[in-house]
């Protein structure tokens, strides 16, 4: 009899990114990482970029990430050139069918995608060419299973939680392997509810989490009297132009007709 082997034991790739900051229609890819393992316990490969974002990078960031603006000068290449490979690799792993772990996917994905924009006038769904990612996002895992846990719920905080180990935070191959980690012991803890899921369906069901996620958040905000707006897009916030519409994936305004 052949034996099952869960997804969280097979090969998982995890994708981060350090940057300049936290709007993702304005700011910049610093670094990145790939990192892919093929099955539980085994030795990861890793792929690091370093971009030169051909903007300066603040104080703020610089203070998170500890890259500065004489090392990309230096040692980063082009953005133009780097988030183009980047979209390559990940197109890989799609074309493969490796899920990818992305921690609070909305933000790098969505980072990417404008990164593309900028600099190609194309998108990622366009580098993707038809594929589809199969993310798995560990900040909208840990809310769905454990959803009323009080505390905060960054990388940092799941890692001390799920007992995975994280070294050099905020360094983007360190950030990746932590999250790919959590990931395995998030599928290994509830085989039930994540474990016996397909890649595939867990896919659709963290866009449907996370949008009821975002709801209950928007939520409060508003009994709050807040002015913050929660986007309920996942993996990606869709781009838009001027007259707020939807741009496609080949950065035209569906509006133009």
């Amino acid at each position: 009899m052949q034996h099952f082997r869960p997804w969280y034991e097979g090969p998982i790739a995890s994708f981060d990114t350090e940057t300049t900051g936290v709007d993702v229609e304005h700011d910049r890819i610093v670094s990145a990482a790939l990192v892919l393992q093929s099955a539980a316990g085994t030795a990861p490969a890793t792929t690091t970029w370093l971009a030169d974002p051909g903007v300066p990078i603040p104080d703020g960031a610089r203070a998170v990430h500890g890259i500065s603006d004489e090392q990309v000068r230096l040692h980063g290449r082009p953005a133009r050139t780097v988030v183009a490979e980047v979209a390559r690799a990940l197109a890989e792993q799609a074309l493969a069918g490796v899920p990818l772990v992305v921690m609070n996917a909305p933000y790098d994905l969505t980072l990417l995608d404008r990164e593309l924009r900028r600099h190609h006038g194309s998108s990622l769904a366009a580098a993707l060419a038809g594929t589809e990612l199969l993310v798995l996002d560990p900040r909208v895992l840990d809310k769905h299973v454990d959803r009323y846990r009080k505390g905060r719920r960054t990388l940092t905080d799941l890692c001390a939680h799920y007992g995975v180990r994280l070294t050099g935070a905020h360094e983007a191959a360190a950030d990746a392997t932590a999250a790919l980690d959590l990931v395995r012991a998030l599928g290994a803890r509830y085989p039930e509810r994540l474990g016996a899921m397909s890649t595939g369906e867990l896919h659709l069901r963290q866009a449907v989490w996370h949008a009821a996620q975002a709801r209950g958040l928007q939520n409060w905000f508003d009994r709050e009297g807040a002015t913050e707006q929660v986007d309920t897009s996942w993996p990606l916030r869709p781009a838009r132009c001027g007259c707020g519409r939807r741009l496609s994936a080949e950065h035209n305004c569906e509006a133009a007709a």
